[in-house]
């Protein structure tokens, strides 16, 4: 597969979530994703940053803004293509494409828990043992969670590179034998 085929394909499969995705498909569209975010970061940067020049006690201080309108619209064309991809690859080496999903999936998790646990000792006296308790049991969960945070992206990346499944499986034939 090549660079426009897989940018072609994947922008036609969209929405589709079934079936398998090869690592070429996969891996170009990636690129592509790349090279069209490093265009729109240069045009937001030569077209929508201001610069603002400020001094204070002798001393000039220069500063530039975006609010990157382009990149902006650039991420959310390219938002369900990519997870759909993403999610075709898993299926072409044997896994759910729900571990796609893994590394925001725990965010959310995390986040979850360190607001409610610490939403729960704020509701007891300041101070009190039960306030804590919650602080502590809180602190306990999320210093895990963080570690597994850390880690999953980088086993979705290890994921995302290993070669299809040889053969069918339960998501579909391998598109390496399947007749173009």
């Amino acid at each position: 597969m090549t660079f426009s085929d897989a940018v072609k394909t994947c922008f036609s499969k969209f929405l589709t979530f079934s079936g398998r995705a090869s690592r070429p498909e996969y891996w170009f569209f990636f690129l592509f994703i790349v090279i069209w975010n490093v265009i729109a970061g240069i045009i937001d940067w030569q077209f929508f940053t201001q610069v603002t020049t400020a001094e204070a006690d002798g001393v000039k201080s220069v500063s530039a803004t975006s609010s990157q309108p382009v990149q902006s619209i650039a991420g959310l064309i390219v938002f369900f293509p990519h997870l759909a991809v993403a999610w075709r690859r898993m299926h072409d080496t044997g896994r759910s494409g729900l571990y796609a999903l893994l590394p925001i999936l725990l965010i959310i998790g995390a986040f979850s828990v360190l607001i409610f646990g610490i939403g729960i000792a704020s509701s007891f006296q300041h101070g009190g043992t039960m306030d804590i308790l919650f602080t502590r049991a809180t602190l306990l969960i999320v210093i895990p969670t963080l570690l597994v945070l850390f880690v999953s992206p980088l086993l979705v990346l290890w994921w995302l590179t290993r070669p299809s499944q040889p053969g069918a499986n339960q998501y579909g034939p391998n598109p390496h034998e399947v007749a173009q």
